[in-house]
Formats: structure tokens, C-alpha cells, sequence
């Protein structure tokens, strides 16, 4: 087989299907509480039954998907306690990286300029999934900067569970968008200023209302 041919391969069924799923659970085209067939999957991704129940059982050991027996799987809802979590590891990481890339460098904040205008474009567009996506990535990129490979690691380890609590707050939300654009841009001006400490507190404040939303949403 030639180079060419490997390269248009289609990927593996149960690949389609794991990426299927997961995109639809993240961007919550397939919501917390909702019970999903084999069936049904197969159809919609144009597969046997079989690559369905092994993409499953790899969403389920994620903590994507419970699989019932016979039933389907349930996408399983963000709970109170997994956000309070997730904002608890992001402040210990976030808050410990954008006072490290201080002073910042030109590459970095340029970075940053290119992905809040992604997200100004995505909010336009009403497209919260990829402005969710850009959001994140803003994040990411302050992480990766401070140049801690272990704590970037870990960090991206949270990527899906940010993507999609990321568009859940938005829709239960929607002022936040334009709040999330103008964090972000408060963010980059003490980043340019050289402002650890002001930067640090931004972020702890831009991240910490996350939590506000979760009370009373214990699964």
C-alpha cells in the first residue's frame, strides 16, 4: 500500500462512532439525561452494531457515557461536584502559570490577540461550541507558555471536561459570552503590562463564577 493510499484511509468504524459521540456529548447535541441506542448510533454513523459497542465502552470508561445492558447508554449530566473540581484544579494551574510567563513575551501575547478574535468571531456567529474551543485554547496556550511540561499535561487532561462545561454555562448563561471576551482582554492587558499579581487575580476571578452556576445541579 502506498503512502497515498494510507493517507485517505478512513479511520476504523469504532473510531467514526467514539468521535461521532463524543463531539455531539461535548457540544451537547446529545445532552446530559439523554439515552442513546446502539441502534440509532449505527445508523447515523453508517456502521455495524458491533464498532457502536466498543466506541461506548470506551466513552463510558472516560466518564462520557453508564452503559446499560440491552438499554443504550446515558450521557451522563455535569455534576455540581465535578465543576467545583475542575475549578479547583484550574485555579492551582492557571493561576501558577500566568504569573510565571510574566513578563510575557511578544509570541505569546500575539497568540493570545489571535485567539481572542477567534472568539469575538465564533460569539458573532452564534457557533458556542467553537467559540468554546478558542476559549479553552486561550487558556491553554498561558499554560504552555510557562513552560512546565507536567503541569501542561495535566492541564489538557481537563480538555474535555472544559469544552464541555464551557458550552453548558454558556447556554444556561448567554451574557457570559461577551463576559468571557471581556475577562480575556483584561487578562492580556496585565499580561502586556507585565502585572503578575493583577493577571492572577483576573484569572482566579474569571474562572471561580463557574462554580456559582452549579448549585443546586447535583446529579
Amino acid at each position: 500500500m502506498s503512502p497515498a493510499d494510507t493517507a485517505t484511509k478512513p479511520p476504523p468504524a469504532a473510531e467514526r462512532v467514539y468521535h461521532h459521540v463524543k463531539q455531539a456529548v461535548l457540544d451537547r447535541r446529545y445532552e446530559g439525561g439523554t439515552l442513546l441506542s446502539e441502534g440509532e448510533l449505527a445508523d447515523a454513523v453508517g456502521v455495524s452494531r458491533t464498532p457502536v459497542r466498543e466506541a461506548l465502552l470506551r466513552l463510558e470508561a472516560e466518564g462520557l457515557l453508564k452503559l446499560y445492558p440491552k438499554k443504550g447508554a446515558l450521557v451522563l449530566p455535569v455534576s455540581s461536584q465535578e465543576i467545583a473540581d475542575v475549578v479547583e484544579t484550574r485555579l492551582l494551574v492557571e493561576q501558577h502559570a500566568v504569573a510565571k510567563v510574566v513578563p510575557a513575551g511578544e509570541r505569546l501575547l500575539g497568540r493570545l490577540e489571535e485567539l481572542l478574535e477567534e472568539q469575538k468571531v465564533h460569539a458573532a456567529a452564534g457557533d458556542l461550541a467553537a467559540f468554546a474551543a478558542a476559549d479553552r485554547c486561550f487558556h491553554a496556550a498561558i499554560v504552555r507558555a510557562a513552560g512546565n511540561a507536567i503541569l501542561a499535561q495535566l492541564y489538557d487532561q481537563l480538555r474535555d471536561r472544559q469544552l464541555r462545561m464551557g458550552v453548558a454555562t454558556m447556554h444556561a448563561e448567554p451574557g457570559r459570552i461577551a463576559k468571557n471576551i471581556t475577562e480575556h482582554t483584561e487578562i492580556l492587558r496585565a499580561l502586556r503590562a507585565g502585572d503578575a499579581g493583577f493577571a492572577s487575580g483576573l484569572v482566579q476571578r474569571h474562572i471561580s463564577w463557574v462554580n456559582n452556576l452549579a448549585r443546586g445541579e447535583e446529579r
